[in-house]
């Protein structure tokens, strides 16, 4: 039997095993399972893989795509750019870091846009927005991150208070993507403290929470006209790209 799964903290929001399951049922796949390992701190990671003897791949998610590396033998040499990982790949000699989140979202989003290229704010600074900021580098999109403390060093130039005292910026950069954990279920009603009267027509708002189909913010900016997109379509195709590295014949 092989094992997958996926760690992170908390796990109450994740479609990951309900996904694999449904995955491993309609393609006959009958020697694999995907479990869950809700893990308090990363300092659990190596007991995990201890007693886990079976496990073959993980999933990565908040708050671990950073605190993740140093208990990585290795990176894939495009995740090592973006500096987060969401895929380990385990073979008997080393521990392999992989970054899945980076191609679900660089497709999603080309689907979404087709020949669009609008400027682009990305709300967050974990390890889900280095994988949207690769991606739109690798497209040609001029963007901004915003974070609650700008630190430029970080390449984070911007605070949520600069939203609201420069609305034009909405306008600047009218993609919004929210790579923040912030209106997952359960605290649904949580949102980015964005401007809500700058959103329009002209905005897209793409948010990378899947659980719940549609967020507060989702909600409001849809109710002023913007187009807005969730994080689904990129969950099954960075699922799917982990499928692929974790079954890879070396």
């Amino acid at each position: 039997m092989k094992k997958y799964g996926l760690i992170g903290f908390p796990l109450t929001h994740s479609f990951s095993k309900s996904y694999f399951a449904e995955k491993f049922r309609r393609e006959g796949i009958v020697d694999c399972q995907y479990e869950l390992y809700e893990l308090p701190e990363i300092q659990a990671l190596p007991a995990v893989l201890v007693n886990e003897p079976e496990l073959v791949g993980l999933n990565v998610t908040i708050p671990y795509k950073q605190q993740v590396i140093p208990y990585l033998d290795r990176l894939d040499p495009a995740c090592k750019e973006i500096g987060a990982v969401n895929c380990i790949k385990i073979t008997p000699l080393e521990l392999i870091g992989f970054n899945t989140d980076y191609f679900g979202f660089k497709t999603s989003l080309s689907n979404w846009l087709g020949t669009e290229r609008p400027g682009a704010l990305i709300l967050g600074t974990g390890g889900a927005s280095r994988a949207v900021a690769q991606a739109l580098k690798d497209l040609n999109i001029s963007f901004l991150r915003i974070s609650r403390s700008p630190n430029p060093d970080s390449g984070t130039t911007r605070s949520y208070e600069d939203l609201t005292a420069s609305p034009q910026l909405l306008q600047e950069y009218p993609l919004i993507i929210n790579t923040t954990p912030l209106g997952t279920y359960p605290n649904t009603a949580d949102l980015p403290p964005i401007p809500l009267a700058g959103l329009g027509p002209e905005q897209w708002y793409y948010d990378l929470v899947y659980n719940p189909e549609e967020t507060s913010l989702m909600r409001e900016a849809a109710r002023r006209g913007a187009k807005t997109k969730n994080g689904m379509e990129m969950l099954h195709l960075q699922a799917e790209a982990a499928w692929e590295i974790w079954n890879e014949v070396d």
